[in-house]
Formats: structure tokens, sequence, C-alpha cells
């Protein structure tokens, strides 16, 4: 007598279903079925894509200004402001740059005019593509769309901005020479009294002993004085004239006068350029 177990219809399709699967889940898949990924190179930290995110770009560019002095300005309720006037004379964009070419939206403006003898040809060629005259100075704008960068040619005026708008003003300071101690970065100086021969305005000592026997670097020694780009934030438009071509901003600006200075809206109010005008 056999004592093989009896299975029922129901559990043998269970089985053979179940078989079934396993050997469907061994198949090996076909490598036409899996879809094609590209794969793309990783964004790196020092990449010009990565620090153009990093910085905090506006959406149109500046302008390019000639400081002419310091003046007084009377508002609406009879204060009276020190401002500093700022001349837009042919201020035009001269070149653009893209993200895809150049790896950032840039404006270039130019501003002033220059004798055509004293341009380099390949500069003429240059203000000739941008059908514009040669121009005297040059100053890049960062933006942060490709959509807001204007046609070459383009004539910016004084206009670009508004009063009650606050801008920063970007300047070369003055340049004062070789410089002591003192005078560049505010020592004390030296004793006074007697027994200091010839060392009233010195440094003193600027080295360590026998560890580490040398100066460090960024110590503060005598050097050149000034002539350095400086940016003062946030300065406020207190009158503007695209007929006559000025900007009169509150404050003072760095530099001598006759200098360039780059004007631009304010980076660290993004978003609220504009004030009350009511005051003006």
């Amino acid at each position: 007598m056999s004592c093989v177990p009896r299975v029922c219809k129901r559990a043998q399709s269970t089985i053979a279903s179940a078989l079934a699967n396993i050997k469907s889940s061994k198949q090996l898949i076909s490598p036409s079925a899996v879809p094609y990924i590209r794969s793309e190179a990783p964004v790196t930290f020092t990449d010009n894509e990565s620090k153009r995110q990093r910085r905090r770009l506006l959406e149109r560019p500046g302008l390019i200004g000639i400081k002419r002095g310091m003046t007084c300005f009377f508002d609406n309720q009879g204060n009276r402001l020190p401002a500093t006037v700022l001349e837009i004379m042919q201020n035009e964009v001269v070149f653009t740059r893209t993200v895809e070419k150049e790896g950032v939206n840039a404006v270039q403006v130019g501003a002033g005019y220059q004798k055509p003898q004293n341009v380099t040809k390949p500069m003429l060629g240059h203000f000739r593509n941008a059908k514009v005259s040669p121009k005297e100075y040059l100053a890049d704008f960062q933006v942060m769309y490709k959509d807001n960068l204007p046609p070459l040619g383009q004539e910016l005026k004084a206009d670009h901005f508004k009063t009650g708008q606050f801008v920063d003003v970007i300047s070369v300071t003055k340049g004062k020479g070789f410089a002591g101690v003192m005078k560049k970065w505010n020592f004390k100086g030296g004793n006074a009294s007697h027994g200091a021969s010839l060392s009233h305005r010195s440094a003193g000592s600027t080295g360590q002993n026998t560890t580490p026997a040398r100066v460090l670097p960024g110590k503060k020694m005598a050097g050149r004085m000034g002539d350095e780009r400086n940016t003062i934030f946030n300065l406020e438009v207190l009158d503007t004239s695209a007929e006559k071509g000025y900007i009169l901003v509150k404050g003072c600006v760095s530099g001598s006068k006759g200098s360039f200075v780059e004007i631009r809206d304010a980076l660290k109010k993004h978003g609220k350029h504009l004030i009350n005008e009511s005051k003006y």
C-alpha cells in the first residue's frame, strides 16, 4: 500500500504558480528593457555656476558716473543734507555675457568719450560691433537672469534710478603714497620722552624671538596707502535728472573729483529699493 499523501487540485495549482513565479524571478532582464540615463558631471564648489549661485545678484545693471564734488540739498521739510553730484555721461551697453558662453550673465557698460586715435584696433572693433563711440571707462555688472540683458547700443540715462532709492557706489579711493604706521594704521607711536632717539613715529618691534624667528604675514607695517576699490552701501538718491544728466546722492563718495564711479541698486536692500517719495 502506498504511503504518498494525496494533494487536492487547489493546492497543486498554488504550488505550480509559486514555482512559475520563482522561475520568472530568476530570469535575466534584457538590457534593452532598461531605460538609458545620461549621467551628468556633479556641480563642484569652485566652478562658475556654483560661484554664481552663491552670489547675491541684482536684476538689472547699474550706471557709470563721474564724481563732480559735494554740495547741499534741502528737502521738503527744510532739512539741509550733504550731497554728492554724480554726472551720467553717455552710458551705453557695449557687450553682454551669458552663462552658456562666459559662465555668467553680465552687462558691460561704457561711459565717456575717447578719441579713436587713442584706442587700440581690437577695442575699436569691440566698440564697432556694439555701434557705439569709443568709451573712456568700462564696467561689468552681473545680473540674475538672462532675460534682463539689454540690447547692444542701448543708452542708459540718469532716470535709471528713482528719487528715494538706495544705491551702492563703488569707486577708487585717493592715493596717499607711502605712509607710516601712525598715518596708515593709527598707531600710537613711540615714547616721546628723553631717550627715544629718532623712534617717535616708528612701528617698534615687528618680529618674534627664536620661534618663529620671522615676521608673520599680514603684519601692519608702513606701505602704500589708498588707491583701493571701496564700496559705500545704501546711499539715498536725493534727486535725478535725465535731461541734465546727473544723480544726487546723500553723503560722501570715495575718490577724487573727476574720477569714475560705478552705481548699482543697493545690494543689502534687495527688494526694498524705493521709500516714501513725499519727503522730496
